[in-house]
């Protein structure tokens, strides 16, 4: 007969691996299912100084790394496959994977959410090659040169004011007239004499010889173009929250999250949704971490 666990939980980052934990400690049968490595997208971060208990911060992937250990070492088993589709409909939960077909009483989803893409032709060619989606990660690598932030949230204004530390100059291009971003962050920009903000502006293409030279900017009231030069392009336009496999077993909110409050349900029984993958006010590590404990817990007293 196929095995059938205590717990299923798709996605290997902070939320996946606390529910391992807490899973695990508490004698369930759980494994992880994740498709490339532990950590998710704080894996891409190299140093994260907003998670308690590091007092010089912590690399990303270590970190990441280091609660897959932490949960394994009680008994949480891991293995590496794609969620392809999933079967909530019987009590027992079916999870499909490239690697097979996996049954549990109880399932955590714990995807997170991927950084969303301008959707030009050529971007994803040059991906790390001038095109990135973290500035914290790559950011490191364009000191003393020009760069070019696209967004206009608390996330894009927090980028600019990190890369201004690091970059020559800063174009920061927003497509709508005023930001969204909150006062602390635009006071600390207006202060920042090497950000020129580019408002009303879209990017329309990523101009490239072997690398990114530059980028071709529209205005989006007369639909001029210019064209700027800059060593890289860093976009924050949101993220997307990685639901596809999911296909209507879960509900989700307009934006693809999957709808869960504080106890991390969902509107199907056993099934629970923690850390970014989730509608929540903040997503950060330490709440996804919180979000995995929680999850376990409803799971038990399912």
């Amino acid at each position: 007969m196929q095995h059938i666990f205590d717990m299923i939980i798709i996605g290997g980052g902070p939320a996946g691996y606390s529910a391992a934990l807490y899973a695990s400690r508490a004698g369930m049968d759980c494994v992880v299912l994740e498709k490339m490595s532990p950590g998710g997208q704080m894996a891409l971060t190299d140093v994260i100084d907003n998670y308690p208990g590091f007092e010089a911060g912590v690399d990303g992937f270590d970190l990441g790394m280091k609660m897959q250990t932490q949960a394994e070492r009680f008994g949480a088993k891991t293995e590496y496959a794609e969620v392809t589709d999933v079967d909530f409909t019987e009590k027992i939960k079916k999870v499909r994977t490239t690697a097979g077909e996996y049954l549990s009483k109880t399932v955590v989803i714990a995807t997170g959410a991927n950084a969303r893409e301008l959707g030009l032709e050529n971007e994803k060619e040059f991906v790390g090659r001038g095109v990135h989606y973290c500035a914290h990660c790559d950011g490191r690598f364009y000191k003393d040169k020009i760069v070019a932030v696209v967004g206009g949230g608390n996330s894009a204004v927090q980028d600019a004011l990190y890369l201004s530390r690091l970059a020559k100059k800063v174009y920061l291009i927003h497509r709508r007239d005023t930001f969204r971003a909150t006062k602390i962050y635009l006071s600390q920009l207006e202060k920042t004499k090497n950000v020129e903000i580019l408002f009303n502006s879209t990017v329309a293409e990523i101009l490239t010889d072997e690398r990114v030279s530059g980028v071709k900017i529209k205005d989006v009231n007369t639909e001029k173009t210019e064209n700027i030069v800059c060593d890289g392009v860093f976009v924050s336009i949101g993220r997307k929250p990685v639901t596809e496999f999911l296909k209507g077993s879960v509900k989700l909110d307009n934006g693809g999250y999957v709808l869960a409050d504080e106890t991390t349900k969902t509107d199907v029984a056993g099934v629970f949704a923690a850390g970014d993958v989730r509608t929540k006010a903040l997503r950060q590590v330490v709440t996804a971490v919180a979000d995995g404990a929680t999850a376990v817990h409803f799971a038990e007293e399912f």
